[in-house]
């Protein structure tokens, strides 16, 4: 099964629109957000995502409870405030957004987890660490790098590929 790992959206909408188009070109059976969605207008283009859906807040996301609610509004989706872990397809994945450092090293050195996304620095990377993968897909938005980025985990193989935008 093919995850969608997504972070630093912050409301470029154009490109979260190819991101979206190619997430569901790709049939991910389960889409992950890092966090830094910014404004809760952009949840309208998540929504269209043929897959399950779940987020957690970066530093820079307004109004909380009302990004959740419009998250919400479609089944099987939600956003869990800095932190959330899930199962699926067999890998156990952890995502959270990368402000706390030690936090993210931790999880990583801890080894619990097939899979540890997170976000926050725009800068994407791919890193094996025992069983763990770290994976910061980069940033939607493109705003820091020029380079918009996005990742798919596949469940089966616990590889990550990078994919521009």
């Amino acid at each position: 099964m093919l995850v969608g790992l997504i972070s630093d959206t912050h409301d470029a909408i154009p490109l979260i629109q190819v991101a979206v188009k190619e997430l569901n070109r790709r049939k991910v059976t389960l889409v992950l957000h890092a966090g830094d969605f910014v404004a809760p207008f952009v949840v309208r283009e998540l929504q269209k995502l043929d897959a399950p859906f779940l987020g957690v807040f970066g530093n820079n996301d307004g109004d909380h409870e009302l990004l959740k609610k419009r998250v919400a509004e479609k089944k099987d989706c939600m956003i869990r405030d800095t932190f959330a872990t899930t199962s699926f397809g067999g890998a156990t994945m952890a995502v959270l957004h990368g402000t706390e450092r030690e936090l993210l090293d931790a999880l990583v050195r801890g080894e619990i987890f097939d899979l540890v996304l997170y976000g926050h620095t725009h800068r994407k990377e791919i890193a094996r660490r025992g069983i763990t993968l770290l994976v910061n897909p980069g940033e939607v938005c493109g705003y820091l790098t020029g380079d918009p980025t996005m990742a798919v985990f596949d469940t089966e193989t616990r590889e990550a590929e990078l994919i521009d935008l």
